[in-house]
Formats: structure tokens, C-alpha cells, sequence
């Protein structure tokens, strides 16, 4: 029972994340599934299980709050479909080993962008609403959901950055659409395991337990990443970006790092990190009050305006 309760608490985490952030809901719960001594293909499966529920809720949830686009939530999400049933049926023939430093250090560069690009200049808006290609969402698609699939994460670590850096979508849309097209990735992963592994290897009741706690965390996590500043929220997903895979990086064969190296590494991040979200919201705050002021300005303005105008005979 013990266990149960750690899961659906673990589940309400890490999609209170997923959603606010658009990533980290199957890393935190793989994570947590391997350590106990889940073998890599299972563990998969039954996030992916679970995560057929928490996406379908936090899919509509996003929707109802305005946080979804659906041409961008097709054109990635059917791609993303076949990469991750590919994955999934494949996966205890592959290895992942060599391909994840690859994969991450791609991660963090896009992560940096990303958390450079906010902190100092906040929302991009030079291609903001211009549409989002299908030779791009299409090519990214396919990769999100291979990785996703076989490394019991990645739709929103691959995803979430790659659409963020192209400016073309701001970032609560990018999370909500992001977050809604995971639904057909989980979908397809979790047939394509069900057709390589079959269900006696999966725990329905881990299954269960992971699910409950994301519904609950779902639509408090889509009403959270409306009210999150854009500035701030970018901030926060490049931060989360690059410490992911900082630390996936220094655990790879081609640094192993040592302890004392990776701490203090992580110690540094976690320290720019917090300085940039202060900086953010700081900056957030500043640029409202000027808007504010600018609309009070304009409003005065037209008053006087209409006061000096003579009264119609």
C-alpha cells in the first residue's frame, strides 16, 4: 500500500510539472520505476499506460483554458504516433546507451537558447503566430516519439524546446499542444508494447496508481501555466532543459564525471537558474507597470479628449 500511495504521489508530481512545463512527467516516473528494479521495457509501458488517461485529462484541460493548437497538436502528433510505436516495439532489441549523451547534448544547446532567449529578452516576437511547418513538426514527431518511447521519456524534452526556439508559438500553446499530442504517442507506445512484451510483464495497479495522481495534477497544472508569465515560464523550461541533460551528460561514458565534479556543476546551475527566474519576474513586473502606465496614459488622453470636445447641437 506503501508503494501505491509513493506512486500516485510521484504521478501527481511529476505531471503538475509536465503540464506547467510541457516535459518530465515519464523521466520522473521511469526514474522512480527503475529504481526498484523495473526492468526498461516495462517501466516503460506502464508510464505510457498511465499516461493514456493523464494526457487525455490534460489535453482537455489545456483546451477548455485556451492553451491548444490544434494544427500543430496533429501535424506532430500523428508522426510522433508511428515514431513511438517503432520505439516501442523494438526496444528490448535496442540500446539507447550510445545515442543518449548524443541526444542530450542537442537538448542542452536548445535548452540554453531557449533560457537565454526568455531571461534576457523574454516572448519572441519577431515569427510569433507565423505557422509551424509539417517538413519541421513532421521530422521532429518522428524523433520525439522513437525517444519517448525508448527511453521511457522525451515527447516534451524533445519537443517542448525544438517548437520554444522556433518562436513561432508562445510558450502556454506550445506546453498545451505539446501535452495534448502526447495522448496519441501514449496510445501508440503503449500498443506497440503491449504487442512486443504482452501484459503479463506490466503492473496494472502501478498502471492505476501513476494515473490517478496525474488526473488530479492535470487541470491544476493547465490552469497554473495560464497564469505563468511568458517570460518566467521560458525561463523555467530552459531550466529544467538544461539540467536535465547536464546531468545526463556527466553520467554518460563520455564524461562519467565524479561526484564532487557533478554536484558542484548542478550547485552552479541551480544557482543561475534562481538568479534568471528572479531576473524574469523582476523584468515581467517592470514591463507590465510600463504597459499599464501606457494604457492609463492613453486613456487619460481620450477623456480630456472628449471633455474638449463641444456637445453636439
Amino acid at each position: 500500500m506503501r508503494k501505491l500511495i509513493l506512486l500516485a504521489l510521484v504521478g501527481l508530481g511529476a505531471q503538475l510539472v509536465d503540464g506547467s512545463l510541457g516535459m518530465a512527467y515519464g523521466v520522473t516516473s521511469t526514474t522512480l520505476l527503475l529504481a526498484i528494479g523495473t526492468n526498461p521495457a516495462a517501466a516503460s509501458a506502464t508510464v505510457h499506460l498511465a499516461e493514456i488517461g493523464t494526457t487525455l485529462v490534460s489535453g482537455v484541460s489545456h483546451w477548455k483554458f485556451g492553451n491548444v493548437d490544434w494544427k500543430v497538436v496533429f501535424r506532430i502528433g500523428v508522426p510522433g504516433a508511428v515514431g513511438a510505436f517503432a520505439g516501442a516495439t523494438f526496444l528490448s532489441g535496442l540500446s539507447t546507451e550510445t545515442a543518449a549523451p548524443l541526444m542530450a547534448l542537442i537538448l542542452l544547446t536548445l535548452g540554453l537558447y531557449v533560457f537565454i532567449r526568455f531571461t534576457t529578452m523574454g516572448l519572441p516576437k519577431g515569427r510569433l503566430g507565423l505557422p509551424l511547418r509539417k517538413r519541421f513538426l513532421a521530422p521532429l514527431g518522428v524523433v520525439a516519439g522513437f525517444v519517448d518511447s525508448t527511453g521511457g521519456g522525451g515527447w516534451g524534452p524533445v519537443g517542448t524546446p525544438a517548437i520554444l526556439a522556433s518562436g513561432r508559438l508562445e510558450p502556454r500553446k506550445t506546453i498545451g499542444s505539446i501535452d495534448t499530442s502526447e495522448f496519441l504517442v501514449a496510445v501508440a507506445a503503449s500498443l506497440g508494447f503491449l504487442f512486443g512484451l504482452g501484459s503479463e510483464n506490466i503492473d496494472f495497479t502501478w498502471v492505476a496508481a501513476l494515473l490517478i495522481g496525474g488526473v488530479i495534477a492535470a487541470p491544476i497544472a493547465a490552469w497554473l501555466v495560464r497564469h505563468i508569465p511568458p517570460r518566467v515560464l521560458g525561463a523555467a523550461v530552459g531550466g529544467v532543459i538544461i539540467l536535465t541533460n547536464s546531468r545526463t551528460l556527466l553520467r554518460s561514458d563520455w564524461i562519467d564525471a565524479s561526484d564532487g565534479v557533478r554536484y558542484s556543476i548542478y550547485a552552479v546551475i541551480y544557482v543561475v537558474w534562481a538568479a534568471a527566474l528572479v531576473y524574469s519576474f523582476s523584468q515581467h513586473r517592470k514591463n507590465a507597470a510600463e504597459e499599464r502606465r501606457i494604457i492609463e496614459e492613453a486613456e487619460a488622453r481620450t477623456a480630456e479628449q472628449d471633455r474638449r470636445e463641444p456637445e453636439p447641437a
